[in-house]
């Protein structure tokens, strides 16, 4: 197994993570939250579990920016 075969094995896992993640964010404001017809939840203040959900939703986007990065300048 090559460093660039894990790579791509650690991208997708990463990208099923960040789906799922999302899809638990969006889960209490239902589907018109999904597809942007709720524009109130967008101002609203974020709390406790929410927050941290935010967060790690954000730093997980930038793992997974950064591995996206790093895969494409191997070059096989």
């Amino acid at each position: 197994m090559s460093i660039k075969d894990a790579l791509d094995i650690v991208q997708i896992v990463l990208a099923i993570v960040l789906v799922l993640v999302i899809i638990l964010q969006t889960k209490g404001s239902g589907f018109s939250g999904i597809f942007g017809g709720d524009s109130a939840s967008v101002y609203r203040t974020r709390r406790g579990f929410e927050r941290r959900l935010f967060q790690f939703t954000i730093g997980l986007s930038v793992v997974f920016f950064l591995v996206a990065l790093v895969n494409s300048a191997y070059k096989v």
